[in-house]
């Protein structure tokens, strides 16, 4: 086919990404995401543009695990540092310095934690963007003029339609009876 009957074919109706409900202010915006977590969505998220005490307990997120990831990356850093200076000095070139044993720890303190550090925040970096799926170049929310307005002073629920509990109906009605006071479908 030729780019030009491409063009010439009618568009068809764009799927449905889901729906997202603006909301007044941070304590709205809390009451809103009680309600969606309450109604047992699973495939949501609340946006605002600053962060907001105790959202993440009324979205009912779990603790993150980039906590877990740092904790790794530390020990990874600080073991791995203190092993390669252990085997360079007592096993592959053993040389007394100083009087002391082969293998002594305290000279490789300042080498094991720079290590332990180094690794701990590039775990801490590489967990959050993966975790968080970013970078993020293209998301439907973006093709929303309204929803561009978050990082400014606005506050959001967005509802997907891949949740178990889609309706484009149903979800409208929920996120009006959350207090959304305007409600847009966002479309793929």
């Amino acid at each position: 086919m030729s780019a030009a009957t491409d063009a010439t074919k009618p568009a068809g109706p764009a799927r449905v990404w889901g729906v997202m409900g603006e909301f007044a202010g941070p304590t709205e915006l809390l009451h809103g995401c009680l309600a969606v977590r309450e109604a047992g969505w699973r495939k949501w998220d609340a946006y605002s543009p600053f962060p907001v005490h105790g959202l993440e307990l009324a979205m009912g997120l779990k603790p993150s695990r980039v906590s877990m990831i740092v904790l790794l990356g530390a020990m990874c850093g600080a073991g791995g540092g203190f092993a390669l200076q252990y085997w360079t000095s007592a096993v592959a070139y053993p040389m007394v310095v100083q009087g002391k044993p082969f293998g002594a720890w305290e000279p490789f303190t300042p080498v094991t934690f720079e290590l332990g550090v180094l690794l701990a925040s590039f775990g801490a970096i590489l967990g959050m963007l993966t975790l968080n799926v970013l970078p993020r170049w293209h998301h439907p929310l973006f093709k929303k003029e309204r929803f561009l307005k978050v990082s400014d002073d606005r506050f959001m629920v967005a509802l997907e339609a891949r949740d178990r509990n889609w309706s484009l109906e149903g979800a409208t009605r929920l996120l009006k009876q959350a207090g959304a006071t305007n409600i847009d479908v966002v479309e793929e």
